[in-house]
């Protein structure tokens, strides 16, 4: 089930590069290019060049009609197993917290709860979302939110070589190891898909 993505121009250093075709000894590139037109680095993006975490950027139309994961994925070219949405939720006595699961589940509100030490989670209002993590729905990223908080992610990642997440914004996902977005934003792996 382990899988690289396609092919991708690649930009470094303001010079454009031939494509490079990832592979799992190389499970990602800096990508600043294809479509990007000079657009700004996110928060998520300069958060992982701080920390040396090798990702690509990668483009897709945004549909305000539909946002859900399942179109990203489709949109970037990779299967929905592999493109994890990042939802916020509370719990009863931990707060706020995310988990980031396969964009072809739902989030299995016990398993987190449990897994949180928390007897109830609900997810939070979208009219809260950006107050809280500092991005608009569609467009949350685990990385760089306003304050860290607690980041479950489903436990299938680790199926993957490379996954894919928001950057920070609709029109942008970051794909990146799961182990380096588990490291920089501490996650725990935990079964919280179904």
């Amino acid at each position: 089930m382990r899988s690289a993505p396609g092919d991708a121009g690649v930009v470094t250093g303001g010079r454009e590069e031939a494509p490079v075709i990832l592979d799992v000894e190389l499970p990602a590139l800096r990508h600043y290019g294809q479509g990007m037109a000079k657009k700004e680095k996110t928060n998520a993006a300069r958060i992982l060049d701080r920390e040396a975490i090798r990702y690509e950027l990668r483009d897709y139309e945004v549909d305000e009609n539909d946002l859900s994961a399942p179109h990203v994925a489709e949109a970037i070219g990779m299967p929905p197993e592999q493109v994890f949405k990042t939802l916020v939720a509370r719990g009863d006595r931990t707060g706020v917290l995310m988990a980031c699961i396969p964009a072809n589940t739902e989030l299995d509100l016990k398993a987190l709860a449990g897994a949180s030490g928390n007897k109830k989670v609900e997810l939070v209002a979208v009219k809260e979302v950006l107050g809280l993590t500092g991005y608009i729905r569609g467009g949350v990223s685990p990385v760089g939110t306003r304050k860290p908080y607690p980041l479950y992610l489903d436990e299938t990642a680790i199926l993957w070589d490379v996954i894919s997440v928001s950057a920070g914004v609709r029109g942008c996902q970051m794909l990146l190891a799961p182990d380096d977005l588990a490291r920089v934003v501490n996650a725990q792996l935990v079964a919280i898909a179904k």
